[in-house]
């Protein structure tokens, strides 16, 4: 009997190993991931409304008033489903936010599926559930409506198909496989990773038959069919998403960088589950027993080598970062089942209150946002990100009373990037704000200024001289106030300039394709 078999809080069931290489059946059916989930996905609801909208949510927001089939940075279904629940309910957090919550829920039963794939006992799958919940990829995935969430549950339904069809030898699997990567591919390209991954895998691994299999090659077909509308747009575009992978390799964006890339694959899941996801990727590539989902392993080793090489964000590979966390479960439950008990089961019970729970006061709105420490934001960017937006609108809203009334009426607001864009598209017109323009990402396809525009309230461009952005396009600006958000917080924004600009040197049309349009 192999090791995984023994499930410690059930009757003993026989193991099914034959040959080396042949896995075993999987485990039994369990309630307790069910409700791990259901109180995940409770727990986000809960604190939904806490703190405020975060800067992508609020570009989706505006992204969703200009559907598309593509846009510079994403495919269309998250603008799409952020109009859809605003229309529903404009301006609730809670009901915006929902589908995160349940997606979140969902990726800790699929984690917990998938251990059960590999044979994990109730106890085994329990763990592994607990593991996801508390994980920091899926709390803070699963707070924000985000294309992170849907990719968490794109590659992890798609890995779950794979441990299935490597389990059963059932090619029909790949079906289930290409279907979740083409709805994937409807938010970001970044399936497209997981496909090579897999593809690379079994090259490596075997079983290599797979590779010309009709129902790999259907499931190939679906995912291009489903992906196409997208990538139609891409190529009609020149593909600019290749333009915003350039700027996140050279470090322009949160989380990106291959230094801190790497850093984040010991703390995305926790520090706790380092040593759990380690000895799942080793017994996923060498125990005799699952040799069949070795392809799974090697997949991961692939896909991070891609990230790391390319500069990409370190979260990319997250996902599969908890299918090796899932494996590892099972090592470790059969590791607490042997010898002494009571200290192994107590040093994983007694690891769980400094490695995991503080996973939720860094990730979760569960601190007050007037009195944030430091510290949560430098861990937790995103944290910042979702505090203080009706307050900008505020300070740019006292610039633009400031103005003369002449000047006053035809005054438009240009901001630095697509969060501070959004806020204003948002929280402005009960302020009396003109309409803010932004050549950041997909901002600049949703209009520019009209052409008459000469007096432009410029927001976190910093500046103002000459040969600085602002300085070659006006023929003077002025600082005329700062971002106040009224609480101490050190996020994008705070603090930031707020010029006045007048005379433009040169027409809107000539500048905003070439000048004003920047990518990150």
């Amino acid at each position: 009997m192999s090791e995984h078999a023994v499930d410690t809080d059930s009757p003993r069931r026989p193991a099914t190993v034959g040959p080396p290489g042949e896995p075993e059946v999987p485990g039994p059916r369990a309630l307790g991931p069910w409700w791990v989930a259901a109180a995940t996905t409770v727990t986000l609801l809960l604190l939904a409304s806490r703190y405020g909208y975060h800067r992508d949510e609020l570009y989706f927001l505006l992204a969703g008033r200009h559907l598309d089939w593509g846009y510079v940075d994403q495919g269309p279904l998250v603008p799409a489903l952020a109009r859809l629940l605003d229309t529903i309910a404009p301006g609730n957090l809670v009901v915006l936010r929902t589908p995160s919550a349940v997606l979140a829920g969902g990726a800790v039963l699929l984690v917990a599926a998938i251990a059960r794939e590999l044979g994990a006992g109730r106890g085994g799958q329990l763990f592994a559930a607990v593991l996801a919940a508390l994980s920091g990829i899926v709390l803070a995935s699963g707070h924000l409506l985000s294309t992170t969430t849907v990719d968490l549950l794109v590659w992890l339904v798609a890995a779950w198909c794979a441990v299935r069809l490597l389990r059963t030898g059932d090619s029909r699997w790949a079906l289930g496989i290409g279907l979740a990567l083409g709805v994937g591919m409807l938010s970001k390209l970044l399936p497209a990773l997981l496909a090579v991954g897999l593809v690379a895998g079994v090259l490596i691994a075997g079983p290599r038959r797979l590779l010309r299999d009709r129902w790999v090659l259907a499931a190939a077909g679906i995912t291009v069919l489903l992906a196409a509308p997208n990538l139609i747009w891409q190529a009609a575009n020149g593909f600019p998403q290749l333009g915003v992978a350039a700027s996140i390799s050279d470090g322009d964006s949160s989380y990106s960088g291959r230094l801190e890339s790497f850093t984040l694959h010991f703390v995305i899941i926790s520090p706790y589950a380092v040593p759990i996801w380690i000895a799942g990727l080793v017994a996923l590539l060498r125990r005799p027993e699952w040799r069949a989902y070795r392809a799974v392993g090697w997949a991961w080793v692939v896909v991070v080598g891609i990230v790391l090489i390319a500069g990409g964000k370190g979260y990319y590979d997250a996902p599969l970062l908890l299918v090796l966390t899932a494996a590892g479960a099972l090592v470790t439950v059969a590791w607490a089942s042997r010898g002494s008990l009571w200290w192994r089961r107590g040093l994983l019970t007694l690891g769980v209150v400094p490695f995991l729970l503080p996973n939720v006061v860094l990730l979760l709105p569960v601190l007050p946002a007037d009195r944030l420490p430091g510290f949560v934001v430098d861990v937790n960017y995103d944290a910042g990100e979702t505090i203080g937006w009706p307050e900008f609108a505020d300070s740019v809203a006292r610039v633009h009373r400031g103005l003369p009334p002449e000047e006053r009426s035809r005054a438009v607001v240009l901001t630095a990037n697509y969060g501070e864009a959004g806020a204003l598209a948002r929280y402005g017109p009960a302020r009396g704000l003109p309409r803010a323009y932004s050549g950041h990402n997909s901002m600049v396809d949703f209009g520019r200024p009209p052409a008459d525009a000469n007096v432009v309230i410029a927001v976190g461009w910093v500046g103002g001289e000459p040969g600085d952005p602002l300085g070659a396009w006006f023929e003077r600006c002025t600082l005329s106030g700062v971002v106040d958000q009224r609480v101490e917080v050190d996020n994008d924004e705070n603090g930031g300039p707020i010029h006045v600009c007048r005379g433009l040197r040169r027409p809107w049309s000539q500048i905003w394709d070439t000048e004003v349009r920047h990518t990150g």
